[in-house]
C-alpha cells in the first residue's frame, strides 16, 4: 500500500534527518522533491500545490531552521499537512435514523460495489451488532443480483429475495417493507453501475435516493484508477451529494494518488478502504494512520488491533509472559503464525512496521518465500503436543514422522527448528532492550 510514495519520502527524509541544521535553500530543495514524489504518485496537481504551499508556510521559518532537530521538525510539518489533506479524523457511518437506516452504494461498474456491500454488512453486524439486509438494485448486469445473494449466503448475511423483472424503484419499496417486518436495522442498497457516468444512471440514482432517503450515500471507487477515481467522485458529488467514499484495491495501489486527492477534491470523507477480496478485508480509514504509513513510520496501532481481533486476551498475555520468561513453545509460535496469516501474511504485517521499505528490501534480497507461514504451520500441526512444548526432544525418528505428516523433507524441519531457536533468543533480547534496525541476517537466511 502506497509503497512507491513511502519509498520516495523515506529517501527524501533520510538526508534531512541527519542534517544538524537546515537553511531555506535546503528546505525548498526538499519540498521540490516532495512535490515531484506526489505528482509521480498520481496525486492531483491542485492537491499537490496546496500541500506544498501549506508546508512551505510553516517550514520556512525561524522555528524549524533554528530547531535542534530541523529534519524531524520538517517531517512533523509534512505529517500534519498530509493528515489535513486526508481529512483530519476518521468519519464514522451515520446510522442515526428510525430503523431501518438506509445506505446506498454508488459507483462505476467494476469498482467493487457488490463485494463492498457485503463487507460493510459484515462489519456492521460484527462491530455494531446491527441486523442488516442486503439489496441488489442492479437489474442490468447479468447475474448481478445472484452475485450479491451468493455473497450473502456464503457469509451468513441476509439478502432480499430476487423477484424477476422487477424495476429498481419497486425493489426499494419491497426492501423497505421487508426490513420493517423482519426487524432489520440497516438496509444496504447495491445500485447498478455503468462503464461510464451517464444521464440515465444519475437519474435512476436520484429516483432511488428520493424514495429510500439514505443516511449514507457512499461512492465505491477503485483506487488503482488514480485520477479517474477522483474525477468520478467529483461528478457523483455534484449529482447526488455523497456523504462518504470507500476506496477499493488499496492493497494493490503502490502510488496512493487517489487516497491523497479524494477528500481534498470532493470535500467528502473516505470512510473505509478495501485491502483484499476477503469479507473481513475492509479497514476503517484513519487519516493519521495512513499519513504514518505514507511517511514510512508504520502503523503499529492498526497492527496491534488486527493482532488482537478475535483473540482471547488471556491467551495473548500468556504468550507474552512465555516469551519474556524463555518458555515460548511451538504452541505459542503456531498461534503467532495463525495471527500473521489473518493479518495478510508477512506482507500484511510488514506494511504496518516503521521503516518498512528497508525491511522489505532485505526480504527481497534474501528471496524469502511467502508460503513459509503455511509450511511451518503444517510442520507444527504434525508434531505431538509433547514435541510442541519441548522441541528439543525432536530426534531423527521423530523428524521422519513429522516429515511424512507435513509433506516436507527433514531439511525444512531443521530450518524451522533453527529459526524458532534464533527467533526465541532474539525476542528475549528485544523484551529486555530495544529492537534492532531491520531483520538479523540469520533470521533472513532461515526464512528462505
Amino acid at each position: 500500500m502506497f509503497e512507491n510514495l513511502t519509498n520516495k519520502f523515506e529517501e527524501i527524509f533520510s538526508s534531512l534527518k541527519k542534517a544538524p541544521s537546515l537553511n531555506e535553500t535546503q528546505v525548498i530543495e526538499g519540498l521540490s522533491e516532495i512535490r515531484k514524489a506526489l505528482l509521480e504518485a498520481d496525486v492531483a496537481l491542485s492537491v499537490t500545490k496546496q500541500l506544498i504551499e501549506n508546508i512551505k508556510l510553516k517550514a520556512i521559518g525561524k522555528d524549524i531552521i533554528r530547531s535542534t532537530t530541523p529534519g524531524q521538525m520538517l517531517i512533523k510539518v509534512v505529517y500534519d499537512e498530509i493528515v489535513k489533506i486526508l481529512g483530519d479524523k476518521n468519519s464514522e457511518l451515520n446510522l442515526n435514523a428510525v430503523p431501518p437506516a438506509c445506505m446506498m452504494l454508488v459507483g462505476l461498474q467494476g469498482s467493487g460495489k457488490t463485494t463492498t456491500a457485503a463487507k460493510i454488512a459484515k462489519y456492521l453486524e460484527q462491530k455494531n451488532k446491527k441486523k442488516t439486509l442486503l439489496v441488489s438494485l442492479d437489474v442490468y448486469r447479468p447475474a448481478a443480483q445472484e452475485q450479491l445473494s451468493i455473497l450473502g449466503e456464503k457469509n451468513s448475511l441476509q439478502t432480499l429475495p430476487i423477484v424477476k423483472n422487477q424495476v429498481p424503484f419497486d425493489i426499494v419499496k419491497r426492501a423497505l417493507s421487508a426490513a420493517s417486518l423482519n426487524g432489520s436495522d440497516v438496509i444496504i442498497f447495491d445500485t447498478a453501475g455503468r462503464t461510464q457516468i451517464d444521464l440515465n444512471m444519475m437519474a435512476e440514482i436520484k429516483e432511488i435516493k428520493s424514495l429510500a432517503n439514505p443516511t449514507e450515500t457512499i461512492l465505491v471507487a477503485d483506487s488503482l484508477t488514480g485520477q479517474v477515481a477522483v474525477n468520478v467522485a467529483a461528478e457523483f458529488k455534484k449529482t447526488v451529494n455523497l456523504t462518504g467514499i470507500v476506496l477499493t484495491r488499496v492493497d494493490g495501489d503502490g502510488r496512493g494518488g487517489a487516497a491523497l486527492s479524494m477528500k481534498f477534491a470532493t470535500n467528502t470523507p473516505i470512510k473505509f478502504i478495501g485491502v483484499g477480496e476477503k469479507i473481513d478485508q475492509l479497514d476503517v480509514f484513519y487519516p493519521d494512520r495512513i499519513a504514518n504509513r505514507i511517511l514510512g513510520m508504520g502503523d503499529i496501532v492498526s497492527l496491534v488491533e488486527k493482532a488482537s481481533e478475535g483473540e482471547n486476551k488471556e491467551n495473548i498475555k500468556k504468550t507474552e509472559e512465555n516469551l519474556k520468561s524463555g518458555s515460548f513453545s511451538m504452541e505459542d509460535y503456531l498461534s503467532q503464525l495463525r495471527q500473521m496469516k489473518k493479518m495478510g501474511g508477512m506482507d500484511g504485517v510488514l506494511s504496518m512496521l516503521p521503516g518498512v521499505s528497508k525491511i522489505k528490501k532485505q526480504m527481497d534480497n534474501a528471496n524469502i518465500d511467502e508460503n513459509i507461514i503455511k509450511i511451518n504451520e503444517a510442520i507444527i500441526l504434525s508434531m505431538t503436543k509433547e514435541e510442541r512444548l519441548d522441541p528439543k526432544i525432536i530426534s531423527s525418528s521423530r523428524k521422519k514422522r513429522i516429515s511424512s505428516g507435513a509433506g516436507v523433507d527433514s531439511a525444512t524441519i531443521n530450518k524451522l527448528l533453527k529459526q524458532f531457536k534464533t527467533m526465541t533468543n532474539m525476542m528475549k533480547k528485544m523484551s529486555k532492550g530495544g529492537p534492532e534496525e531491520g531483520l538479523p541476517q540469520d533470521i533472513l537466511n532461515q526464512l528462505k
